[in-house]
């Protein structure tokens, strides 16, 4: 499935017409820097985005004393950056480790910084594209968070721009380097459960209308620039809970809520979907690939968003009572997974050890946190060895790709026919228009 959607074909079949696609300019200053050297002792990392995600990875990605040292950071929220930094020169000041670090307003300023290596971003969805192309611009390698981007345009342009710079490029869909969902995939691809007949996963649900209170945002907080490419639409909607506060022990008060809400964020189905749905197309090897049809719950035979793949199998989004996870039906029995537990119908499908070592948790301030080190390990080696890591740029697409394509499903409320050779609707206007959409002025994709 080489063939992807042009740029000129985007703009021919997309309602939209965006006519320049991209992030704001000043994005794209930044001069390339050079490869990291095999004789460098350290791969220096910069954090974009320092909310309680980015802490999570700090965690996990500081503790490689021996390959890493996190360098930077840059974030347009005072509180966050004040935050993140005291958490990094504290840890290395109680390792007894010299460790010089910058912290940035801006991304752009953070890229530009010729000492950072390579970049770890944790942004609002929305901001994804943007920043990872500049970084891959200017010769950054990346670890950027799941989902993908925020569009279906998005995508394709990061890849471009991987590829193009030479980056090594890892998304953060973590459960790829998870022991029992790498056992899942073994179990399928190897033809262990004989033809694959079908897949129930659970997520959660889909985006939802913005019903939140307003305000003003906070003096510290750059809220033009946290809503950046958004519809201006956006610039008179701040809530607190979008970008949250700091408790009295330095926690955010909850997880930023903008991604439950049309318009910011896609909801469960790309929040969780990106783990699940991404783990159930690795099952079915239709990695950099994708179904041919989209069935919204009212038109599904299975009461849930369904996807169609060529080989006859449904994904079928539907809450069976095992949390977020995931079952598959073959032609011998069935397996059934989720972080840190696998059942199967017949012993002989299950793993070594139901103990998944992987799945555990690391304690952050007094908050668990999910960490997963072997998911950055695959990163280092591959900035080291100049290759890509397991789940490289376009597996992160297509499974964003898919999570995308479900919400324009359930908005539309009616069967769709998808091509993942070019990423397009079939013969239908209306839906390939919500494949990227007009960014507001001065912001644009370069």
């Amino acid at each position: 499935m080489s063939s992807k959607f042009s740029r000129l074909d985007f703009l021919r079949v997309s309602a939209a017409g965006a006519s320049t696609l991209v992030i704001p300019s000043v994005l794209s200053k930044a001069e390339a820097a050079p490869k990291k050297k095999a004789e460098d002792n350290f791969i220096k990392l910069g954090f974009i985005g320092l909310g309680q995600q980015s802490l999570s990875l700090l965690s996990g990605m500081i503790s490689a004393v021996d390959q890493v040292r996190v360098v930077a950071g840059a974030d347009i929220y005072d509180i966050k950056r004040a935050r993140f930094e005291k958490r990094v020169n504290d840890w290395y000041a109680e390792k007894n480790i010299k460790n010089k670090f910058t912290m940035y307003n801006y991304p752009e300023q953070l890229i530009a910084d010729p000492n950072v290596d390579a970049v770890v971003i944790a942004t609002p969805d929305h901001w994804h594209a943007a920043i990872a192309i500049a970084a891959c611009k200017a010769g950054k390698d990346v670890y950027l968070e799941k989902p993908l981007t925020f569009t279906v345009y998005e995508g394709q342009r990061l890849i471009e721009a991987v590829r193009a710079n030479h980056i090594v490029f890892q998304t953060g869909s973590m459960q790829r380097s998870m022991s029992v969902f790498a056992h899942a995939a073994k179990v399928c691809r190897s033809g262990m459960l004989g033809k694959i007949k079908f897949i129930r996963a659970w997520a959660g649900d889909g985006p939802k209308p913005f019903t939140l209170e307003t305000s003003a945002a906070p003096a510290g907080l750059d809220w033009e620039r946290w809503v950046g490419p958004l519809p201006a639409e956006w610039l008179n909607k701040y809530n607190h809970t979008l970008n949250p506060l700091l408790n009295d022990k330095g926690r955010d008060e909850c997880w930023g809520a903008w991604r439950w809400y049309q318009g910011l964020g896609g909801g469960y189905t790309t929040d969780w979907g990106a783990h699940m749905f991404d783990i159930a197309q690795w099952c079915l090897d239709k990695d950099c690939s994708g179904p041919v049809e989209v069935l919204p719950p009212d038109f599904s035979p299975y009461g849930g968003l369904t996807y169609r793949y060529d080989n006859g199998v449904d994904l079928a989004h539907i809450n069976y009572g095992w949390g977020q996870s995931l079952q598959i039906f073959g032609e011998k029995g069935w397996i059934k997974v989720r972080r840190g537990k696998f059942e199967a119908s017949d012993p002989s499908f299950l793993p070594a050890s139901q103990q998944d070592a992987n799945a555990g948790a690391n304690s952050v301030a007094g908050r668990t946190f999910e960490t997963n080190v072997s998911h950055y390990q695959s990163w280092f080696d591959g900035i080291r060895s100049r290759r890509d890591p397991n789940t490289p740029v376009e597996v992160g697409h297509s499974s964003c790709t898919l999570c995308n394509i479900g919400n324009i499903g359930y908005e539309l409320n009616r069967p769709l026919k998808w091509n993942p050779a070019i990423e397009k609707f079939m013969d239908d206007e209306e839906a390939n228009s919500k494949l990227h959409y007009e960014y507001r002025a001065p912001y644009k994709l370069e």
